[in-house]
């Protein structure tokens, strides 16, 4: 994998300011970064988080940012339609965001919960905002997590075909996918066609249930992750998600992260 190809959430070290976790990925050989989408890190409230000083953050780490870690699209379940206009205007407004921060892409959250019933309510609403991504030519990924929409990959399939737009679709987590009892090769198969982006972490199912691993340690077959993903012409990045802190210091466990993917 070439390194160019290869980034880093800054969520594990989400307590930390933003030049000090910049620090921390380029100290492990990477130079783009998944900017999480909470503060410190990133903020649509203006006096509590500066783009300009975020980019000259990561100018002097050496990185950039590939990917915004946000949160818009939840209040578009709301019964009133005034909320959801105004998260419509924060969906842009993270999108403008993303673009003065050099990234490719952000993540988005579907609606509020498991039910698909909310498919009917929200569809219009990121199809609205997909018009200002589409401008800005930023994706719009919605991560595979149990308790929402994006769990089911059947439903995840179903919101980016009433969203109808290329830059609407799935971030695929086939470790998430996994914890949540589904086989990520066939989730995979279903929504293909829809993935704008990626994170990659590991884990293996046992007697206890589902535990995260060193990558490389789990179950997930990531060369058959790369090569599926390559056939159909991705052209995103690979987000290392290290959230094993627990079983080792990210500052000697992503250098080995690093090193297992860029040669596979």
């Amino acid at each position: 994998m070439d390194l160019d190809r290869i980034s880093s959430c800054t969520y594990p070290v989400r307590e930390l300011d933003p030049g000090a976790a910049f620090d921390v990925m380029a100290a492990a050989g990477v130079h783009k970064v998944d900017l999480w989408g909470n503060m410190p890190h990133f903020s649509l409230v203006s006096v509590a988080c500066s783009l300009d000083d975020l980019l000259s953050k990561a100018q002097a780490a050496g990185v950039c940012v590939a990917n915004l870690g946000s949160y818009p699209g939840r209040a578009f379940a709301s019964d009133n339609p005034l909320v959801r206009a105004a998260e419509v205007k924060a969906l842009e407004a993270t999108l403008c965001a993303a673009k003065a921060l050099g990234a490719r892409s952000i993540r988005i959250i579907p609606g509020s919960g498991e039910d698909p019933a909310q498919i009917e309510r929200i569809a219009p609403c990121f199809a609205e905002g997909a018009r200002t991504a589409e401008l800005l030519g930023i994706y719009m990924g919605m991560e595979n997590h149990a308790g929402s929409i994006a769990g089911s990959p059947e439903h995840a399939r179903a919101l980016c075909q009433a969203v109808g737009s290329p830059y609407f679709g799935v971030l695929y987590e086939p470790a998430n996918l996994m914890h949540g009892g589904v086989d990520y090769q066939q989730a995979f198969d279903i929504f293909h066609d829809h993935i704008v982006h990626i994170h990659v972490k590991d884990g293996k199912v046992g007697p206890d249930g589902f535990a995260r691993t060193h990558l490389g340690e789990g179950d997930i077959d990531y060369r058959w992750v790369i090569d599926s993903l390559e056939s159909i012409g991705y052209k995103g990045d690979y987000a290392l998600e290290y959230e094993i802190c627990d079983l080792e210091a990210i500052e000697t466990g992503l250098p080995r992260w690093v090193e297992y993917f860029e040669v596979l």
